[in-house]
């Protein structure tokens, strides 16, 4: 390597497990270095890891040893070893203290070679080396023995069931088995240390899928799942008892006999911690590998695994943490399993871990909330827990950036959390990631993610501080990216000054209409424009400068293209009929019964049908083209037709637009009347035209047939005014809006909502499969 390309080398030392020796008094701490050759700018140009470990000997180490006060030294001395680890140092040197020597009943032999530690759920265990096969006959006497002779014998079956080699013919040995599940059975309670050891000799077993079914006929799943719920339990009582002691020394702090006795209780806590979280961890990574079938991992959802693990998150143990989050991210692609992680406030529980130290910890926990934030009432949990700015903050970590991501976008999803991102720095983020990709595709996820979040005003106005619009108005325009225009349409629907914004981009807009290019980039053009209710706007002068009207109307036919594009082009026509003089433009161009056809063609759309209207609704408003559509066209016959119609927005418009029709032209407002009071009293009418009765069959009231239909039983007045026999129902008025302000529909700027965006029924625009 060349002086110039280079300045330093960086080293980076992270420890991993502790260990004690299998025969001497030594503690073996494994470390991974790291070694990066910098450049100049700072950039890693070649990195290099290296697993490596190190020996602790100990040969002062005695049954009188203080062991805290060695065990503190220890961490002093060695550099490798964190502060954090103390009470683990001081288990394990705990251990060797007490550690028997070989039992002399059994014949030495060369050490051997430990197996690879990939296959080890947990670290800091004895496995004695001189175990041999051939001795498995006094192994299994050993079980039958004292308790510390069965340790002794399960820990030297398990060091032969460690050999993949053995587990065949420790498998034909029905003897062997069945005595470990005795002894697990009757004697787990009695000695965490021999449960462990047996459970982790059935863990070997379990890593190969070919043995689960002896698992199974010996249901240690069963047992490992009683013992983990026994274990918690225990838990708890540890915690509140050292929580009575800690509230008592701070209740007298001058007694001394309560000090030392919550130190004491304290120190035997620490102590039985590490033993019970290693047997949590063996009994887990057990259950784990069993879950492969989904009829087992079934019955263990049954037997509530969900409930077990979410307590178990409640740890400090790293190694334990990862193993419990990673089978609850197997378990949460069920929909079953992820309800029950919601009523155990399992997010909460999470967003501890955001961020944590341990990568392998942080990407899993990534990873089960991703599958989680599919779920809409856990996606508002993560907000509630405060996981937006956390989440928000690893967009800067390469690492985590795409996970992150992905659990933000379907956060965004939810009108309710698109505001929340305001207060973050996440959109100045996302928008340095999009310019910074110059030419090149924006990823998928990030432009989706960016969709999603202009939908929000309050977003829009922070993309567009500065030069955010132009910015992006110019690579949309130049790439002709429509996912960037996506964007840029939903900025364009916010009111007050982001409409203002787009002004000087309409001609741009306007342009690319007619270019030869990409129908759904077209689209998004269309869309844009159609948004932009602006009074300032000369949409007379744009459709006549670019030639839009014969655009428009030809795209109006059926067929002419698709659906999509047909229907921005009506909403457009909705737009610019605002406008009086381009509102007669389109009338003189027969757009009016170009509409009315496609209306016939679409007429089991309801969105067509609604935007359609709103045209007629918009160009009822001016006198030139108000005679066209009532005079010239069928129009009125449609609107009343779809009057009772059962979308409520499509009855809004189709009244709003027949009350302007009705005052305006007397014919067709007695038309208008008529029906209005037929629908009103349609099941009353229904029953007198119905009315068939016999002649000898007496009238329901009274002798006169006609007595129902006298008219002034329905308009009298009752002496206010004479009753006339051809008086009609009142004129039945709504108040209608002004041009352009169409109060009674829910879309902004008065028009009827449309289905842009995203819809409650619809998929994701991206989505994402659940991880396992």
């Amino acid at each position: 390597m060349q002086p110039d390309e280079s300045q330093y080398l960086k080293r980076k030392c992270r420890t991993g497990d502790i260990d004690v020796h299998p025969t001497e008094k030594a503690l073996v701490v494994h470390y991974e270095v790291e070694a990066s050759i910098l450049g100049e700018a700072g950039n890693a140009r070649h990195e290099e890891k290296k697993e490596c470990q190190k020996i602790i000997r100990l040969r002062s180490l005695n049954a009188s040893t203080d062991v805290s006060a060695l065990a503190r030294k220890v961490v002093e001395e060695c550099k490798i070893i964190h502060p954090s680890k103390l009470a683990e140092v001081e288990h394990l040197l705990l251990y060797l203290q007490n550690r028997k020597k070989p039992s002399s009943k059994l014949e030495k032999k060369e050490k051997k070679p430990s197996k690879p530690r990939e296959l080890l759920p947990f670290e800091g265990m004895e496995i004695d080396e001189e175990a041999n096969i051939n001795k498995t006959d006094d192994y299994i006497e050993l079980l039958y023995e004292s308790m510390p002779e069965k340790i002794r014998g399960s820990t030297l079956i398990l060091h032969l069931a460690r050999n993949p080699d053995n587990l065949e013919e420790l498998l034909h040995n029905k003897t062997l088995l069945g005595a470990l599940t005795r002894v697990l059975r009757e004697d787990w309670k009695h000695s965490v240390e021999l449960a462990t050891t047996i459970i982790y000799v059935f863990f070997c077993f379990s890593s190969f899928s070919q043995f689960h079914g002896l698992i199974t006929h010996y249901k240690i799943g069963l047992l490992c799942m009683n013992i983990i719920e026994h274990e918690l339990k225990k838990y708890d009582l540890w915690q509140d008892e050292l929580e009575k002691k800690s509230k008592a020394c701070e209740e007298d702090p001058e007694n001394q006999s309560l000090q030392k006795e919550y130190e004491k209780t304290l120190k035997k806590y620490q102590s039985f911690l590490v033993k019970q979280e290693q047997l949590l961890r063996v009994a887990f990574y057990l259950l784990l590998n069993l879950s492969e079938d989904t009829r087992t991992e079934l019955k263990m959802r049954n037997k509530n695994i969900v409930h077990l693990l979410v307590k178990s998150l409640e740890r400090e143990n790293q190694e334990l943490l990862v193993l419990v989050v990673s089978f609850l991210k197997k378990l949460s692609i069920f929909l079953e399993n992820k309800n029950d992680m919601a009523e155990m406030d399992t997010v909460e529980k999470l967003a501890r871990l955001v961020p944590c130290e341990q990568e392998d910890l942080m990407n899993v926990t990534l990873r089960l909330l991703l599958n989680l934030s599919f779920d809409t009432g856990l996606r508002t949990k993560m907000v509630h827990v405060g996981l937006l700015p956390k989440l928000t903050a690893l967009l800067g970590d390469d690492t985590y950036k795409h996970i992150a991501m992905r659990i933000l976008y379907h956060i965004s999803v939810d009108d309710k959390s698109k505001s929340m991102f305001a207060y973050t720095d996440c959109i100045p983020q996302l928008m340095q990631m999009v310019f910074e990709h110059g030419e090149e595709k924006i990823d998928t996820e990030l432009i989706s993610f960016c969709i999603n979040l202009a939908a929000n005003e309050t977003n829009a106005q922070i993309i567009c501080e500065g030069n955010g619009l132009k910015m992006l108005m110019k690579r949309a325009l130049k790439l002709k990216e429509p996912l960037m225009m996506k964007m840029i349409r939903n900025i364009s629907q916010h009111d007050g000054p982001l409409k203002q914004l787009f002004i000087e981009y309409v001609g741009d807009l306007a342009a690319q209409i007619k270019q030869e290019g990409g129908e759904e980039f077209v689209i998004e053009c269309l869309g844009t424009m159609a948004n932009l209710t602006i009074p300032d706007l000369d949409w007379e002068l744009l459709l006549k400068e670019y030639n839009l009207v014969p655009y428009l109307k030809d795209h109006l036919k059926p067929g002419s293209a698709e659906d999509d594009l047909i229907l921005e082009v009506v909403i457009m026509i909705g737009t610019v009929s605002m406008d009086d003089s381009c509102a007669v433009m389109l009338a003189k161009s027969g757009i009016i019964p170009a509409l009315i056809e496609l209306l016939n063609a679409q007429q089991e759309d309801d969105e067509f049908v609604c935007q359609i209207i709103y045209v007629f609704y918009q160009m009822v408003f001016h006198q030139a083209t108000r005679d066209v559509i009532i005079k010239d066209t069928q129009a009125p016959a449609y609107l009343i037709d779809l009057m009772h119609d059962k979308n409520v927005e499509i009855r809004q418009v189709c009244d709003n637009t027949l009350d302007i029709i009705a005052e305006y032209d007397e014919e067709w407002g007695k038309k208008i009347q008529s029906e209005k009071f037929r629908w009103h009293n349609s099941q009353w009418l229904e029953m007198v035209e119905s009315r068939q009765m016999e002649d000898t069959e007496p009238y329901m009231y009274g002798d006169d047939p006609d007595a129902l239909e006298q008219p002034d039983l329905f308009y009298s007045t009752d002496g206010m005014m004479a009753p006339e026999p051809g008086l009609s129902p009142d004129f039945y008025s709504q108040s209608y809006s002004q041009n352009g302000d169409f109060n009674a529909c829910n879309g902004a700027d008065g028009r009827p909502a449309t289905a842009y965006g995203f819809r409650p029924d619809e998929p994701f625009f991206h989505g994402y499969g659940s991880t396992r």
